[in-house]
């Protein structure tokens, strides 16, 4: 018998679209990464987890002084302005710094443009996390002159991580220590991204990720704040983008405040004159310039506090109004003062704080809906949408939580969008339904990751699983040609000689698999034939490539349903000799090719 191989033939340009997919990279806890490629590659959001970037320790409080800023003589409202003027102290912003927050803000900008990074935001942030890196403590290359560390995050008061890094940024040997001027914990840094990579980046192109530079860190954090499609324009993705930097809400009142203090105006101002935060969350500042551990206005190890939400900037929030406070004057240590750095008027008595207004029910508990798993075939949409209900400990309904569903990078299955990750609200009945999921290529189970966005609840996972699209069928094969097939023997017949079209109830039917065996003229029972026309393996290499094979299988139809068969050779037999073609289904085909005597035979 002649030997059997495989061919495998080019699908056409149809199937080969589909078969191209991008897989986001950035899908870890709740952490900034780097950013790059093209828009329509939009970085997944990182699924939510316990711990926040900078594991919850404290922040500066400090807020922005009254009086807007007045931009200096010849600037615009962006901040592009020389690099002294007029205006408060608190608009300057350190010459290095501003230039890595707009350098992160344009980089991104191309890459991602639907985010809309406004470069003021990663200023809010970096004045909170570190006060604009110490007030612009930095060399010509953006590196901090000394380390800007963090709390030990050992559990007392903060998160507990133990240490990741071997001390390599933080000096710790022990335990964490959020650093650098954006205060990354190492581990999120260097290796907690999907792929083990981390969410570091290079932001001055000098081929390393430093968490200590601030191109790098504002360059990473941007990153985070666009992870998962957002839109930085609306106000829910805002918010869930700076809350991921530590889940307090104290913590995002004072970003958007200084958010919206540097829209108004600022200036630049050399490196290291930047004012620097007066207190720090009412403690004291530790031995290196970071954080001290004496917490008292905010919540602890990433726990959201039970404060009002704040609105947009300028409407419903509006920071600063009404704060009876001036910068370098702190309050009370005991924390009964006015506002962190307030001053009162001689003789009044301090106002009692009001108490927060009770807020929505928070759930304590997501319960899956449904006990199957879900299932659809690759390339379909799943016909039951992943669904949990949200309740409180009494077992009650919970309406208006933020609910996210999140696709682990195991599956190419994709919410509208392209989107990994998704963020509903629970209806009045506590459900909390994902939009319509769509199974990929990508076949197998995999588990959904659904968790409240305020992380009041334990996660949960949903099952679902992406069967394999049934084998392509035709049920009739045709010659695209009735011109004769004739060779001469010894020779070749023409190139592509034989083209078959592969149709299913008379539709194209492209993919299907085709045998095809030359055979003897046995009208019962024909069999593989010994001599005559022949296919050769393109596979094979020396005196095998010029053996004979008159079977070949793994020939496959195109996107248009054609399939041109391999060039046929001749031996030195004459006479009329029969191809036949066979796919799975029972369709069948038989060519006749006839071979004419050789001249002088």
């Amino acid at each position: 018998m002649a030997a059997t191989f495989r061919r495998r033939l080019q699908r056409g340009a149809a199937s080969t679209a589909v078969a191209a997919l991008v897989l986001a990279a950035l899908t870890a806890s709740q952490a900034p990464g780097a950013t790059g490629g093209a828009a329509a590659k939009r970085q997944p959001a990182p699924p939510p987890a316990d711990i926040p970037i900078d594991g919850g320790s404290a922040y500066y409080t400090d807020l922005p002084p009254l009086n807007s800023p007045v931009p200096p003589h010849g600037s615009d409202h962006k901040g592009q302005g020389p690099a002294s003027g007029r205006g408060p102290a608190e608009a300057g912003l350190p010459a290095t710094v501003l230039a890595a927050y707009k350098k992160a803000a344009s980089t991104i900008g191309t890459a991602d443009p639907g985010c809309r990074l406004p470069w003021q935001l990663l200023a809010g942030i970096g004045k909170v996390e570190s006060g604009q890196a110490r007030g612009g403590a930095v060399d010509a290359e953006g590196t901090t002159l000394q380390p800007i560390l963090g709390p030990q995050l050992n559990g007392r008061g903060f998160a507990r991580i133990t240490d990741t890094d071997n001390g390599r940024y933080d000096g710790d040997l022990t335990h964490d220590r959020a650093v650098g001027p954006m205060q990354f914990i190492p581990s999120t840094w260097s290796s907690g991204g999907p792929d083990g990579t981390g969410w570091g980046a290079d932001g001055n192109g000098d081929g390393k990720k430093d968490p200590h530079n601030v191109f790098d860190a504002a360059l990473a954090a941007g990153g985070y704040l666009c992870a998962g499609g957002r839109d930085l324009t609306a106000q829910d993705d805002l918010d869930r983008a700076i809350l991921g930097y530590n889940h307090s809400e104290e913590y995002l009142r004072t970003v958007l405040s200084w958010y919206a203090f540097y829209r108004n105006g600022t200036h630049e101002v050399p490196d290291g004159k930047g004012v620097l935060p007066v207190h720090h969350d009412a403690g004291r500042h530790d031995d290196n310039g970071g954080r001290s551990e004496d917490r008292r206005h905010h919540g602890h190890g990433g726990k959201p506090d039970n404060s009002p939400r704040p609105g947009k900037p300028g409407k419903e929030h509006k920071p600063g109004k009404g704060q009876q406070h001036q910068p370098g004057k702190p309050g009370r240590p005991d924390g009964t003062g006015p506002t962190p750095g307030g001053t009162e008027p001689p003789g009044q008595k301090p106002t009692p704080t009001p108490e927060p207004p009770t807020g929505p029910t928070r759930p304590t508990t997501l319960v899956r809906v449904g006990d199957k798993d879900l299932s659809a075939t690759a390339g379909t949409e799943f016909a039951t949408p992943p669904q949990v209900r949200a309740q409180d400990a009494e077992g009650k309904a919970v309406a208006g939580a933020r609910v996210r569903f999140t696709l682990p990078a195991a599956t190419d299955a994709r919410f509208p969008g392209d989107a990994t990750a998704v963020t509903v609200k629970t209806d009045k009945n506590g459900l909390a339904t994902a939009p319509t999921l769509r199974a990929g290529d990508r076949t197998g189970a995999f588990r959904i990751r659904v968790t409240t966005v305020a992380h009041t609840a334990p996660a949960i996972e949903v099952g679902a699983t992406v069967k394999a699209r049934p084998a392509p069928k035709a049920d009739k094969l045709a010659r695209t040609s009735d011109k004769e097939l004739t060779a001469t023997a010894g020779k070749a017949f023409a190139e592509d000689a034989v083209e078959i079209k592969a149709t299913y109830q008379d539709k194209i039917a492209a993919g299907v698999a085709v045998t095809a065996t030359m055979v003897t003229d046995d009208p019962k029972q024909p069999v593989e034939n010994d001599k005559g026309p022949y296919f050769k393996d393109p596979e094979a290499t020396g005196a095998a490539k010029h053996k004979p094979v008159r079977t070949l299988t793994g020939l496959t139809t195109d996107a248009d349903g054609l399939l041109k068969l391999p060039k046929i050779y001749t031996d030195a037999h004459a006479g009329t000799f029969l191809l036949r073609l066979t796919t799975a289904d029972g369709a069948v085909l038989t060519v006749k090719l006839k071979v004419a005597a050789a001249t002088g035979s």
